[in-house]
């Protein structure tokens, strides 16, 4: 795989308004070839998404997906542009997609990872600061060590870094660029909610033995 240098990155992306890791993505799978990306990225729908990411979403619809045994539920907003693009299949396909997706990673909690709130971040880095593997390291290659292992577990959260069920050589953000790309509107995943039976309920546990043993002393 090529070795893609950042100008040449920042050159595809003034051309394509794709997002800076996209374009490296199509960069390396195309040996630097500028164009070719330029062909990739079209053809992923990418490009196109980007240049309508800043545009206005207040239609859209709300999914639900339960998973076999109807013990795991969900609950997922996504918003597009139109209430016409909102009804066609391939919106509906996206929605049910990303709600399986959903039902299939537990540890999920955030859209991205943009909405985890600072003290999620931070209790991780007291917890990863605190890790005896670290304890006698330098203090720099300490918190370098530690930024690597936050990112790498904010991303665990996030529901749009997942890589997709279906293909995992995408993420669930590319799945959602590449359908906006087809359908030509700006699509954002907005919230989502899962549901696990019996989630939150605590269970008395009970001494079968003792209680039969209590029985028979009766």
């Amino acid at each position: 795989m090529a070795e893609v240098s950042a100008k040449l990155v920042k050159d595809l992306r003034d051309k394509t308004g794709a997002g800076m890791m996209d374009c490296k993505k199509a960069l390396a799978e195309t040996s630097g070839d500028i164009q070719k990306a330029i062909e990739w990225l079209r053809q992923k729908g990418i490009a196109s998404a980007e240049k309508k990411s800043g545009r206005v979403a207040a239609e859209g619809a709300v999914g639900s997906y339960i998973h076999t045994g109807a013990r795991v539920g969900v609950l997922l907003e996504i918003n597009c542009e139109t209430d016409f693009v909102a009804r066609g299949e391939l919106f509906q396909g996206l929605l049910r997609d990303v709600a399986m997706q959903i039902a299939a990673c537990p540890n999920v909690e955030y859209v991205s990872t943009d909405e985890i709130p600072e003290n999620i971040v931070n209790k991780e880095k007291s917890i990863e600061m605190g890790r005896d593997d670290l304890s006698n390291k330098p203090d720099q290659i300490k918190a370098k060590i530690v930024e690597g292992r936050i990112g790498k577990r904010l991303k665990e959260l996030a529901l749009l870094e997942q890589p997709f069920i279906r293909d995992t050589s995408i993420t669930v953000a590319e799945l959602v660029k590449q359908v906006a790309g087809q359908i030509g509107e700006n699509i954002q995943v907005r919230r989502f909610t899962r549901y696990t039976l019996g989630e939150g309920i605590e269970i008395e546990e009970s001494d079968f033995a003792s209680e039969v043993a209590s029985m028979k002393a009766a």
